[in-house]
């Protein structure tokens, strides 16, 4: 098994490479993707978060690509889970739980993992018990989303525009 992570980044469509080095290292894998013997047992999998990107000799060409799965964003049933997941020994009131769902629309687990983190971070600063509080929640979105300026925004999946985005309340964000 061959598992090649963020594949874009060595096999983006040539049309959009800067330098030569960049089309060696793609052809290269096509290279090996293809030079394999036909009853050899490898498998390669590649990750992307930008399909769209690839280049079109990898990505179209029968024989190299046999199957594509998209792993979606988690809707309101897993994003629940996720945080009742990453919220570890934190109790979770049912409507803590329900606006924090509500809040993380669009949300990648990546992001529901860290605001939980720094959740517990905030619940335990405030030496409160075991039940996990509003205010840490919101304490943690505040940090990772409005305080940490726009590059920290952007690096979490989150808009620079997040008033126009309908936000209906404090705390709310809003996600491409």
């Amino acid at each position: 098994m061959v598992v090649v992570e963020d594949v874009d980044l060595i096999a983006q469509a040539r049309d959009r490479m800067g330098s030569p080095c960049e089309e060696v290292l793609l052809n290269k894998l096509l290279n090996e993707m293809d030079g394999l013997r036909e009853d050899a047992d490898v498998i390669f999998i590649l990750t992307t978060n930008r399909p769209d990107q690839l280049e079109p000799a990898l990505a179209s060409r029968p024989g190299r690509i046999d199957q594509a799965i998209e792993f979606p964003l988690p809707d309101e049933e897993g994003r629940a889970n996720l945080i009742k997941l990453y919220a570890r020994s934190l109790e979770v009131s049912e409507a803590l739980l329900e606006t924090t769902v509500r809040k993380t629309k669009g949300a990648s687990p990546a992001f529901i993992k860290e605001l939980m983190r720094r959740a517990a971070q905030f619940q335990v600063e405030s030496q409160a018990d075991g039940r996990l509080q509003q205010s840490a929640v919101d304490g943690a979105i505040e940090e990772m989303v409005f305080s940490g300026g726009t590059l920290n925004l952007k690096l979490l999946g989150g808009t620079s525009e997040l008033e126009r985005a309908g936000r209906t309340e404090p705390g709310e964000m809003a996600f491409k």
